[in-house]
């Protein structure tokens, strides 16, 4: 028998919105199947063709499609986790970008923004060197890209403008390299794509308007969730 998490509600208390909102909470804090957070969005956030989310843009689980109340918290809280999952990374991070943006002179929102598009995974992904964000990520992580000549393997290390990215040369014998490059779009204007030696270049730092997300989101719902 799985074992009450300490601090939970006991049974008798299970019931209501109140046990709703905590289930929804942890439920949208797993990074978990990326299919299964797209189909709890409604969007395809993995920016997949074939995501299940377009056939069944309702939560997983018998009680999917029932209606539900959605409070206002719970929109900002669904927007923050879109822009969460859609570069994979974990809500102790998610509050460092924001906490940093704020910091910056310039829109909040923007910057956030700004900020997890010019990771090192991001980058690779919007360079067409991978199909998706978890693919960009192991091909980092696993010791594949070099940064300005030196291997890195940090997903989230920060990208700067004149930086150049190269895969090794094992990697670009990889067959997912190079149906990456055949079936990616062109690269984003402030990032020049090398398809023969497979290098990148970054020119400049992304506007908001150019960077080319999966979904929709809206950063100030974000800003009001963290504020």
């Amino acid at each position: 028998m799985v074992g009450v998490p300490k601090g939970a509600p006991t049974a008798g208390c299970r019931e209501g919105p109140s046990w709703a909102l905590v289930t929804f909470l942890v439920a949208m804090d797993k990074v978990g199947p990326r299919h299964r957070m797209c189909r709890r969005a409604g969007v395809p956030l993995c920016g997949r063709p074939n995501c299940p989310s377009a056939k069944r843009p309702y939560p997983p689980g018998m009680h999917g499609r029932g209606r539900k109340r959605i409070s206002e918290y719970q929109v900002r809280l669904l927007e923050k986790q879109k822009l969460r999952h859609i570069y994979g990374v974990g809500e102790r991070q998610m509050r460092s970008y924001y906490e940093r943006a704020s910091r910056k002179s310039a829109v909040t929102g923007e910057e956030l923004i700004r900020q997890l598009e010019t990771r090192l995974d991001a980058v690779i992904l919007r360079l067409g060197f991978a199909l998706t964000q978890r693919q960009a990520r192991q091909l980092v992580s696993h010791g594949h890209v070099k940064l300005n000549g030196r291997r890195l393997d940090v997903p989230s290390a920060q990208v700067k403008p004149e930086d150049t990215i190269e895969l090794s040369d094992k990697a670009k014998n990889f067959v997912y390299v190079r149906e990456a490059i055949e079936l990616s779009p062109d690269p984003p204007p402030y990032l020049y794509r090398n398809v023969d030696q497979l290098q990148g270049t970054m020119s400049r730092l992304p506007e908001r308007d150019e960077i080319p997300l999966p979904v929709p989101i809206e950063e100030r719902l974000i800003i009001e969730f963290y504020s």
